[in-house]
Formats: C-alpha cells, structure tokens, sequence
C-alpha cells in the first residue's frame, strides 16, 4: 500500500500546501486518489501561521480528505497551555516555558491575534482561553499518537524499543529521543518518525527521520512510501531516499 507522509510542519502553512501540490502531483503520475496522507505533528510553533495549519487540516478532515494527523509534543504543549495555563513540560529538564522564544508558542498565539511575553503567562492564558477556537483545541485533543500500516510505524518522535504499543508511554511517543535515535536493531516495524530536526530527512535502516527543519526555515519534506521503499518528493519527481550500506 502506498502511503504519503509530511514532516514537522511547525506553523510553515506555504510550505505544508506546497507540499500537498507535490503529493497531488505525484497523485496524477499514479491515479492514486486514495492513499493516505499522514502528517508526523508538530503543527504549531515557531512558524508564522500555525492557527492557518490547524484550520487548513481541521477542514480537510471534515470534508474526508484521507487525512491522518498525529499529534507532536509541540501541539500538546499548545493545547496545555491554552486550556490549562500550563506553559512548562516536565520533560524539557532545561524547565523552559512554551512562552520562551526558543519554544514558538510566543509566534503561536500572535496566528490568533495574541501578543504575549513568557513573564505575562497568565494573561496570555486568560487571552488564549477566550480567543482560540474550541473545534481547535478539539481536534488537537483528538490526534492519534501512533497510526501502524503493515510493516510500517508512524509516529511523532519514536517508540521505546521491545516494549508493545500498548504500553508504550504518551511522553515517550511525543518526546523521546534517547534510547530509540541510537537503538540500532531492527523494530517489528519501520518507524517512520519526525521531531528530531534534521538539515534533509535520512533513512537509519531501523527508522526513517522526515523532519528536515521547517520549523527553522529549512524546507518541509513530503516523502511517498511503497512497502517499505521511500520517495522524497520533489518539484515533479521522486528522489529514492535509501539506507546506508551495509
């Protein structure tokens, strides 16, 4: 089965519909209208637009697109935030605030008309509480952690190697990097992931990483796997993104 993934996306709403056109491009090469698209999360943060990337994939979904969004840490951070007032995540050990210019919450709000400051936390909240639409908040609530296809895992930062899926922990889903970027044996499946931001996304035999920077300016990858082959999508064609050798 043919599947479509898109990296981080982070707020770069241009770079998330050029990347649409580019699987809508390869969507007519193959008269393949059916496979579906999956976005690794991180809609929001540091980017200019992250109200227009929820509402653009909000809407998608409802109108049955073959749509699947998973939900990153940056988002859960967001959603926290703007239900709760909770701006800090206790695993960022350095115990930085989403309100921190090196998180992007500050560029999240400012896409729903908020101007904010981390050391005015709590009037951002009161703003974001009475601001940000509810079907917003929903639908970020409502995201998958995981979507397994076959021989293919997909998820926002990486699994906790040989332990099931159903034990594996939300945080780990949405945060983890130690233990599984430097895991080298195969999983029962090839994880396809994001969150750890790379210059270009690279195939690590076990896991393939398509998070290539979006939410730092770099480009937004779109990549088309075939089984267990994978595509980067360029400007009318397909480059084989491979393995290393052995």
């Amino acid at each position: 089965m043919r599947h479509y993934v898109i990296g981080d996306i982070h707020g770069q709403i241009d770079m998330l519909k050029s990347a649409h056109a580019r699987i809508a491009q390869d969507r007519k090469r193959t008269g393949d209208e059916e496979a579906p698209i999956i976005h690794l999360g991180d809609l929001v943060d540091r980017g200019p637009d992250s109200a227009g990337v929820i509402d653009l994939l909000l809407t998608g979904a409802k109108n049955g697109k073959p749509w699947i969004t998973l939900k990153g840490n940056h988002d859960r951070m967001f959603s926290r935030f703007a239900r709760q007032g909770i701006h800090h995540d206790a695993r960022i050990s350095s115990g930085l605030s989403w309100l921190d210019p090196r998180l992007g919450g500050i560029e999240t709000l400012a896409s729903y008309g908020i101007t904010a400051r981390e050391v005015f936390a709590e009037d951002a909240h009161a703003k974001a509480s009475q601001t940000i639409p509810e079907a917003h908040l929903d639908f970020i609530d409502g995201l998958p952690l995981i979507h397994e296809a076959g021989p293919l895992l997909f998820v926002h930062a990486g699994i906790k190697p040989n332990v099931p899926l159903k034990a594996q922990d939300e945080d780990d889903l949405i945060w983890i990097r130690k233990g599984f970027l430097d895991h080298l044996n195969p999983h029962p499946w090839l994880v396809i992931h994001g969150h750890t931001a790379l210059d270009a996304p690279e195939h690590f035999t076990n896991r393939v990483d398509l998070d290539s920077g979006a939410g730092y300016g770099r480009p937004l990858t779109a990549a088309v796997i075939e089984g267990r082959d994978i595509f980067i999508l360029e400007d009318d064609a397909r480059r084989a993104l491979l393995p290393p050798a052995p």
